[in-house]
């Protein structure tokens, strides 16, 4: 089968007869090059206007002439679109021009009236379904066998009739033709539902990796944000009561997370580039610039894991390391990266605060976005108290990925 190029799902196959370009989204169909088809059918015009005779006005050969002109013109309806003629049409059209191409056969003395009779039997077989095309083609058959027969009478060589009753025999040839046009037709319509199915999930990676992004935008602007606006809020009401002490303070804890800001927004450009950051390596400087130097532990076997768990296990990492330093400030943070035969698990714990948080609460879409990260990877997260063991009253997050 020659190689099919999938084309926009909006465009149809098209139908036998149809031509490039005579409407929106037609295709020929490979091995029925419309030219080559009008090129054999005026040739066969052609054939019988120089051959053909008797040929005039009266008598005998008004008769021939009348014949020579329905037999063109169902000979050169062969290229009308098959959706453009019903099925019955086509069926009556086919049955007149068998029965004008048996007339003529009989009233010519013209071998050339054949052709006819040959061409459009093979486009019997091609435009009507397998049943009716035998029969009709059986009729084509028994009708130019009987035209010669009586014309030639009994006595005469039997070769002249009996080759009449293979005129019928192209109609094989058409329904071969047919079933390679539906198998060719069948593998069109494959190659365009799989591109149907190719752009569905090509919008869902989209749509997929717009959320990611929207996660990732939330967890670096919405907290941030979150807690500058407050501390600023903070300052107009404290100017009021005039205690600049506290006025810079609380300016002193928006400088900072304004710097913090700025840190995150850094992991989070480097998390959404293409190229992997290395696991290990990038979680111990984000510990670093949050101020908990050597807090890092890996245990296990380590291993390169796949970019989409690498990038998603950071941002989890930063978003809890954010929460951690909004409702645990001053508490010291521990960050354990285990690898497991068939899983890898990372921890982050912080112990109770050693000052109190600044008053206001998140917008509660922190644990939701680690839960859809972790989701998307197949694996689990559970966020809260440790309540026994030697960790006990620290908070703790835990995201397992499966490998």
């Amino acid at each position: 089968m020659p190689y099919l190029r999938p084309v926009p799902a909006e465009q149809s196959a098209p139908h036998p007869g149809e031509e490039p370009g005579r409407d929106a989204g037609a295709r020929p169909v490979p091995g029925h090059d419309p030219r080559v088809q009008w090129a054999v059918s005026l040739a066969v015009v052609a054939a019988g206007l120089l051959t053909i005779r008797p040929m005039g006005t009266s008598g005998r050969g008004l008769a021939v002439a009348v014949l020579f002109a329905v037999n063109s013109a169902a000979l050169l309806a062969r290229r009308l679109p098959e959706h453009k003629v019903p099925p019955r049409l086509a069926l009556a059209w086919l049955t007149l021009g068998v029965v004008a191409a048996a007339a003529l056969i009989g009233l010519s003395s013209s071998g050339t009236g054949y052709l006819f009779a040959f061409f459009l039997a093979g486009h019997i077989g091609y435009r009507l379904d397998t049943r009716p095309a035998l029969v009709l083609a059986g009729v084509c058959s028994l009708l130019c066998g009987a035209v010669l027969y009586l014309r030639l009478g009994p006595g005469h060589e039997l070769l002249p009739w009996m080759f009449g009753l293979t005129t019928g025999a192209p109609v094989l040839v058409g329904i071969v033709n047919r079933t390679q046009r539906q198998a060719v037709r069948a593998a069109i319509d494959a190659a365009e539902s799989a591109e149907r199915a190719a752009r569905a999930e090509a919008r869902t990676a989209v749509l997929t990796e717009r959320g990611r992004i929207a996660r990732d935008v939330h967890d670096v602007l919405a907290h941030s944000l979150a807690g500058i606006n407050m501390q600023l809020e903070l300052v107009d009401a404290l100017i009021d009561t005039g205690d600049l002490e506290k006025v810079r303070e609380a300016h002193a804890t928006a400088h900072a997370l304004v710097k913090e800001s700025l840190r995150q927004a850094q992991w989070t450009v480097h998390a959404l580039r293409e190229d992997v950051l290395p696991l290990r390596e990038t979680l111990a400087s984000m510990l670093a610039s949050s101020g908990h130097r050597d807090a890092l532990t890996v245990t296990g076997t380590v291993r390169e894991l796949p970019a989409p768990a690498v990038q998603n296990l950071l941002r989890i990492a930063q978003e809890a390391l954010t929460n951690a330093a909004r409702h645990a400030p001053g508490a010291a943070v521990d960050a354990e990266l285990a690898f497991a035969p068939a899983s890898a698990a990372l921890r982050i714990r912080n112990r109770p605060a050693t000052r109190p948080a600044a008053p206001g609460a998140g917008s509660g879409m922190g644990l939701i976005g680690m839960r859809e990260r972790v989701a998307l990877l197949g694996g689990t997260l559970t966020a809260g108290p440790v309540t026994e063991g030697p960790h006990q009253g620290d908070w703790q997050v835990e995201a397992v990925i499966p490998q």
